[in-house]
């Protein structure tokens, strides 16, 4: 690899110092890159246009935290370019990189010593609604008002499976499932595993333990009426933006998208390790 690009979250790198010094690195090794701002919330810049990436660009560098790094990689899809997290935040479970670490990642990366993984990631869409939207982590249905409980029922493949009670519910990728599915009492599962995960959010029936399907499984979940005003609402959220209401009698259909997200890894620490030291 000699052609980069970096998507670098300004708040997390101030000033873009770090991201120059890493741009200036690789032009001494003979290679190149260039720089992007990557929007976030709460922020009134557009962020960068796909248009500003080069076609042959060989490797996208994310600097920040996963929330970036999650932004980017559905922004980029369409591009199919690898992509590397470098960590300028807290956990950072699903960027690899520190800043101690990123220059010796470079060396690598330019002499082709690296792993590609594909991640998968989910398509949704409210029926008769706006369209489709990518999720890397996860889809998650929500009340969007005063806290109380929805009633959701849920079809996987067209058939009936189940109706909770619960303040929401989460379908999340292995790579989510140590995101908000984790915290909600869902399982941990190998990010390059293929399935799709449900865990409903604070269930009122302690009997609604989450729900592994075959990746290639549709689920839908429709928002049921638990009083005579039928006025209730919720939220869609993918990766934690918005975009889509409910009301009662909408449904959502939620299944693997047809593209992957290829993540670059320097090391070759195995998930089990990971796991041990970031979360256990």
């Amino acid at each position: 690899m000699r052609k980069f690009m970096l998507i670098t979250n300004r708040y997390k790198d101030q000033n873009l110092a770090l991201s120059r010094e890493i741009v200036t690195y690789i032009q001494q090794k003979g290679g190149s890159g260039d720089i992007c701002v990557s929007s976030v919330e709460d922020d009134d810049e557009k962020g960068f246009e796909l248009s500003e990436i080069p076609s042959d660009t060989e490797c996208i560098m994310v600097l920040g935290g996963d929330g970036t790094l999650i932004r980017a990689a559905t922004k980029v899809e369409s591009l199919q370019i690898p992509l590397i997290g470098v960590n300028l935040g807290t956990l950072g479970y699903l960027c690899e990189l520190e800043e101690t670490t990123v220059f010796r990642a470079i060396d690598c990366l330019m002499r082709d010593e690296y792993i590609m993984e594909e991640r998968i990631m989910l398509t949704g869409e409210k029926l008769g609604g706006g369209g489709a939207h990518l999720a890397l982590n996860d889809v998650v249905i929500h009340w969007s008002g005063d806290l109380s409980m929805l009633l959701l029922l849920v079809y996987v493949n067209g058939e009936y499976l189940a109706t909770f009670h619960a303040d929401g519910v989460i379908i999340a990728t292995p790579t989510g499932s140590t995101g908000y599915n984790l915290s909600t009492g869902g399982p941990i599962v190998d990010p390059k595993a293929r399935v799709l995960l449900l865990t409903p959010i604070n269930a009122h029936d302690l009997n609604s333990p989450s729900i592994v399907f075959g990746a290639e499984d549709v689920v839908e979940i429709e928002m049921g009426s638990r009083r005579f005003q039928r006025d209730e609402t919720a939220c869609v959220s993918f990766d934690g933006d918005t975009p889509e209401h409910l009301k009662v009698g909408d449904r959502v259909r939620i299944s693997q998208a047809a593209s992957t997200v290829r993540i670059c890894k320097i090391s070759n620490q195995s998930f089990l390790e990971i796991m041990r030291k970031k979360i256990m």
